[in-house]
């Protein structure tokens, strides 16, 4: 869509209220957004013909691109001013939260 926008960012990490880590762990849960940041970059990169190096910065910089721009970096064929065709059957998909059992 021309209004659609296209935010690279990188990975987070939740933590609960008043969770306590050691530096081990805090270590720890660094290593995994690294390698996940790598992991995503390298698929990107793959797909794109942007460089790792590319994709990592624009991933930690928070880039976000227009459509054109996504266009440029191989991340969107086409941009089209319709979203679906008239008459396209659209089914909606939702997740229902289950009531817990007594």
């Amino acid at each position: 869509m021309p209004q659609a926008r296209f935010l690279l960012h990188g990975v987070n990490a939740q933590f609960a209220q008043k969770q306590s880590l050691e530096e081990k762990q805090l270590e720890e849960r660094l290593k995994g957004l690294r390698i996940d940041i790598e992991n995503i970059a390298k698929v990107v990169a793959a797909n794109t013909g942007k460089s790792i190096e590319d994709v990592t910065n624009a991933m930690l910089e928070r880039t976000t691109l227009n459509p054109k721009e996504a266009q440029s970096w191989g991340l969107v064929h086409e941009i089209k001013s319709q979203l679906f065709e008239t008459g396209s059957e659209i089914i909606s998909i939702q997740f229902q939260q289950q009531p817990q059992k007594p």
